[in-house]
Formats: C-alpha cells, structure tokens, sequence
C-alpha cells in the first residue's frame, strides 16, 4: 500500500522538474571497489562548472550535468524505451535504480537492516557518509542538496535510528529539498507483535515528506523507489521508502524503470500576460525573490534581467539573502527578522509587488525595526510552482503557477516597451541613497537597544566591557569572509542578529534552518555542503545552545575522508532568543536559560583530533578566520573557533506571539504535596 502524504498536507514543488534519467550507471561503476574513488569522483564533480543539461542525471537548479554511460544512450522524449528482465537480487535492483539517478552520497549510521545495500555501496560508487547521530546526519543530507542541487540519501537502522530523522526530515521539507529517506522496517513476518526496534515509520513521516510508499513485495523494489524518487524531485521534499527488512536477498526477475519526462511550467499565458501589463504601468514595481528563484535553472539571471528592464529594487524572502546577487545595484537585502531596513522601505513604496518563487510564508513579511512595511494596497503578483500556495497568506490580483525562471522570462518578453519608464531615475536616485543610508546605519549599530522598562542589554555591557557585542562580530567576520564561501547558520540570539549582514554573488551559498526552525543546524549542514562542495571554502554559524545539539560531530568529521569544515561557535553562555522573551515578558525570572560557563569547546575540537581557537577581540576574531580558512583549503584542516561575546540580546523573535502573563489564582510552594 502507499500513502501519498501530499494530499492533506502539500509542499512547495520543485521549480524544476527534471527528466527521468534512462542512463544505466553501471559501466560507471565498474572499477569502482574502494570509497576512496567515490570520493575522488564527487569532488571532482562538485568542481564541474554549474549548468544544467535537461534529460540527463538527476539535477536540481544548477547543478552540474553528470557524464552518461555511453553503454546505454538516454531515448529521446516520447521515444519508446527498450525493455529487458533481469535476474538480480532485491538488494541489486535497489543499488541500480540508485545508479541510475546518480544518487551517490548517503548520510546515516550503519544498521543491520540496511547492511545487504550498503555492502554494495562501494561497488557501486556510493559515499556513506558514517555520522555521530541520525540528526546530525539526516541535516547534512539537506545542506549538500541545497548547495549542489544533486539528491543524496539519508538512511539508517530501523526503530530508534529512523526516529531520529523526523526533525531533519520535517526541516527539508520546509527547505524545499528533494532527499531519499530510505527506512528499513522490521520484517513483515513480525510486526505487530512489538519486536525488536519496531515502530510506525510511515505514520511517523507522514506529516514530514511529500510522498510515502512502503514495498509490499520483492519484484516491486525498483519501481517503489524510482517512483518515490519522481515524487521528491516534483514534490521538492523529501519522499520516503519504507522497506522491511526480510524484503532483502531475494533473487527476482524484473526489469528496472525507465523514468517520465516533465517539461516545466511557464505559467499560464493569460496570467503572464496579465502580470506582464501590471509591471509595465507600475511607476514603484519591487520584485521579492523566494526559494524558487534560486532553486530553478536560471532563475536568479532571469530575475536580474526583468529587475534592470523596470529598475526594480529586489528584496529577498527571509533566509534566503542569495536569491539575488549582492553586489548588484538593485539588490535590497532580505525582509524579515533582522533583515535590510533598506528592503523594508522600499518595498513598502510598492504599487506592484512580484513576489517570484516565494510562498508567502507569514513570519518573512513580519513588522521589523518598528516598521510594518508590506504595502497592504500595493497589487500582488504571486508565482509558485505550487498553486496551493497562491493566495494562501496574502490578497493576490494575479496568481502565476509555474517556474520562477521560465514565468519571469515570460513576463520580461512580454512588458510594454516603455516598462519602467514611469519615474525611472528617482526611483534609482531613491534605490541608492536608500540603500546607502541603511548601510551607515548598520556600521554604526554595535549594540543592542533595550525596550522601556528593561534594562538587561545595558546590564550586559557594564558586566563585560571587555567583550565584543553580536554585531561587531558579524561586522569583523563580514570583513575577511571569502566571496564565493558557503556559509550556514542556525537558530538563536547571536545567528539572527547576523541576518542583514552576509550577502552573495550567487545562488545556494547561504544554508539557513528554514522555517521549521531546528536548534543543531549550522554544523552540520555545513559539513555536507562541503562534501559536496569541496573545493569551496564552508563557514557555519551557531551558537553555544544550537551547537550543543550537534557538536557530537566532532567526533566524526575528523576521520577518514571526511573534507575539512571552519565552524564558528558564539558563546555568549546562555540560551538567548528564549532569555530574551523573558526580560520583556517575564521579569528576568531565568527558567532554564543559562549555559555551563565550564565548558570549552575550542579544547574538545583540540580533543577530537581537530584545530580549536578561542577568539575574544575583533582583530582575533578575523585572524583566526583567515587562517581558520586558509587551514581547510590548503591543509584539510577542520578548525573550531570559539567567539566569546557578551550577552546582549536582539530583537525577540515573535513579539507576535509572545504575552505578559496573567495570574489569577497565584502558585505557592506549599502546595506541593510529597
């Protein structure tokens, strides 16, 4: 049986959806016996230059095509595949379909039920990527997705070991990630009688992945898993196969799947057409990138190009600071919590908004800085691959469902020829001197304003005078961070404070939490971007809370062919988002919210075999994150630094959501009974 999870609960689909491979890998594979050359062979891909080739391997946006297996030509659209049963083992059939998407990296920890397909990894040309905990692992999946574009796969032992990927799973899903989440079950022959590690696991993902399918019998394997690979890429989610574990070395006849070729959408020509005759009358059109724009082929410079033809200002979605190009001079910043003031103002100017690839969510368009800047009457122009996100936050006049890339392009050729025109050199006048001013103003923010009546963030500065603030962190390590490095972050006081600060030339640089909001990220997303990313330098972002969610990790990233990561830890010895609510809601009664002042983390990098560097000035801080850096291009070398900070807290993250409570009937420690 099979539950398809998308219909009660929908994600964002993938802007792209991408042909079906109908390439066999197995001549790929062939001399492939050691983990070593798979290694050599993912690195030497992820260097490949970022283009696309439609009806090849399995890509996302802009991943790089991958070599077909000249044994076995793709057919061309429409052609009728060739046919052919084969004798092989459940396992085989299972390793193939793999093959044949070119998933080749996976993340988990080794299980027995598992172990008849990962004996054949090696063989195979399959990376598993051994981590120190399901978590860690099911998140280091999503980053290398993310940044290469390329499906990868989290796998581990049934029970307890799949239980640990809920969190991660769920976090893809609201990243828009298309992942393998392969479960092994307990055999079919026990279940329900409450076995050894057994437990629901398609109940347990259904709120979690777009699509779930469980195999039913042996000669079906192949076509599960080529289906539930369709339904990650279309769905852009994770999509799960759950697989008991006496399905396992059976010999079958069967003949593996040759996929279904998607073109992608370009929208509907009237509403392009509609959208289109909006912008060309617009005198303040603003564009608003989402993930969709940098998730779809092309659909950064398909922005960039409508952008310069209305001189647009664009304003990027809340974590997504790389859906536009930083350096451009029509680039606003990222709206939401601490992002660009500069956005903010000028979106709220708007009488057009195309908000290109975004699904609106609520918490990105929240006030900020005191300013409630989304223009309530400002005519909307939603685009979305998922039309059950059109409409669903915000009043739209044209919804467009379809590719980012495809509908802008559309739209682009279709604008009257004096488009943009209207006021055109004050508008640009204004783009600048805005974003001028709000430049000054955040190099000159380097504390944290109390709200009336607190008085904490002042409290914080006159206890350590002597340590940096948040901000003026974030402005050394704005300093001296490489261009073209990926960076994570995570959740918490001192990441959030960053959000207005980094900015990119390009697409899938920037590995935000999203909007499931896991404490834990930063690290090891970081880690599986540079798996697939290795020659570009990483830096992750977290603070001394999140990263003790992950920081486990130390103890695996260190061994064997891991790539060498720089992860930055704030430590500030408090839980600070949560310890903000309390001094404005709560009376500074701290419940919970401070952190072991003994613990010292650059010394347990150093005593997992790792660099450890403990910062505390500015000029420390951008010393060691040069040589940090310079450590993991050069030297493979893995390097912690530690950042002590003071403890100023920023902005609460849901002043929306947060109330002064109210007591009634009172709480009293006498009535405790023993």
């Amino acid at each position: 049986w099979q539950t398809p999870a998308a219909k009660n609960h929908t994600p964002p689909p993938h802007p792209v959806v991408m042909a079906m491979s109908k390439l066999a890998l197995a001549s790929r594979a062939l001399g492939r016996s050691s983990a070593a050359t798979a290694v050599a062979a993912t690195r030497a891909r992820a260097a490949a230059p970022a283009t696309v080739a439609l009806g090849g391997h399995r890509r996302f946006g802009s991943a790089a095509p991958q070599p077909a297996a000249a044994a076995s030509p793709a057919p061309a659209p429409g052609a009728v595949a060739e046919r052919r049963v084969v004798r092989m083992t459940t396992e085989e059939a299972f390793v193939k379909v793999l093959q044949r998407h070119g998933i080749d990296n996976a993340f988990g920890i080794i299980g027995s039920a598992m172990m008849p397909i990962s004996d054949l990894f090696p063989a195979a040309g399959i990376k598993f990527w051994d981590c120190a905990h399901e978590y860690n692992a099911g998140l280091m999946s999503d980053g290398y997705t993310r940044t290469t574009g390329r499906m990868s796969m989290m796998i581990a032992q049934n029970g307890p070991g799949i239980t640990n990927f809920v969190t991660p799973v769920k976090t893809a899903y609201w990243n828009h990630t298309p992942l393998l989440l392969v479960t092994p079950q307990a055999a079919n022959k026990t279940i329900g009688q409450g076995g050894f590690q057994e437990v629901e696991q398609m109940a347990m993902f259904k709120d979690c992945v777009c699509y779930q399918e469980e195999v039913r019998d042996p000669t079906r394997i192949p076509e599960v898993l080529n289906r539930v690979i369709e339904k990650a890429i279309r769905g852009s989610a994770p999509a799960q196969i759950n697989i008991p574990r006496d399905m396992w070395t059976k010999v079958i006849d069967v003949e593996l799947p040759a996929g279904v070729t998607l073109e992608r959408s370009p929208g509907g020509p009237k509403s392009v057409a509609a959208a289109a005759e909006l912008l060309s009358g617009a005198k303040f059109p603003v564009i608003l990138n989402g993930a969709g724009v940098i998730l779809s082929e092309g659909g950064v410079e398909a922005s960039r190009q409508l952008a310069e033809k209305l001189s647009a200002p664009v304003c990027c979605n809340y974590q997504h600071n790389d859906a536009f190009p930083g350096n451009h001079p029509l680039y606003a910043g990222p709206l939401g919590y601490n992002g660009s003031k500069a956005a903010m103002e000028l979106i709220s100017q708007a009488d057009v908004i195309l908000a290109l690839g975004t699904r609106l969510n609520p918490f990105s368009t929240l006030p900020a800085y005191g300013i409630n800047y989304f223009p309530s009457q400002a005519k909307l122009i939603q685009v979305d691959i998922n039309e059950a996100r059109i409409g669903l936050t915000k009043p739209v006049t044209v919804g467009i469902q379809g590719d980012a890339a495809m509908v802008a392009q559309g739209i682009l050729e279709k604008l009257a020829p004096a488009a943009g025109d209207a006021d055109r050199s004050n508008r640009e006048a204004l783009i600048k001197t805005t974003k001028a001013a709000w430049e000054l103003e955040l190099g000159s923010m380097d504390h944290e304003q109390d709200d009336v009546g607190t008085t904490w963030n002042e409290r914080s500065r006159k206890r350590h005078p002597e340590r940096m603030s948040p901000r003026i962190a974030w402005r050394s390590i704005q300093k001296v961070l490489p261009t073209d490095a990926i960076i994570s972050s995570d959740i918490g006081n001192n990441c959030a404070i960053g959000n207005a600060y980094p900015s990119f030339p390009s697409g899938r640089q920037y590995l935000a939490p999203g909007l499931f909001g896991p404490c834990g990220y930063g690290f090891p997303s970081i880690l599986g971007a540079k798996v697939g990313k290795p020659h570009v330098p990483v830096v992750g972002f977290a603070g001394d809370g999140a990263f003790g969610i992950s920081m486990n990790e130390l103890t695996a990233c260190g061994r064997n062919d891991w790539p060498a990561v720089t992860m930055v830890v704030f430590r500030n010895y408090q839980w600070g988002a949560e310890k903000r609510n309390t001094t404005l809601w709560y009376s500074d009664n701290f419940v919970g919210t401070e952190l072991n002042v003994g613990v010292e983390y650059a010394e347990l990098a150093k005593a997992c075999g790792l660099k450890g560097v403990k910062v505390s000035t500015p000029a420390e801080l951008e010393q060691a994150l040069v040589g940090a850096i310079e450590g993991q291009m050069q030297r493979n070398e893995t390097t912690l630094v530690e950042v002590v900070l003071n403890q100023e807290l920023g902005e609460p993250f849901r002043r929306d959501a947060m109330t002064a409570p109210n007591r009634v009937a009172g709480i009293s420690m006498e009535d405790m009974r023993e």
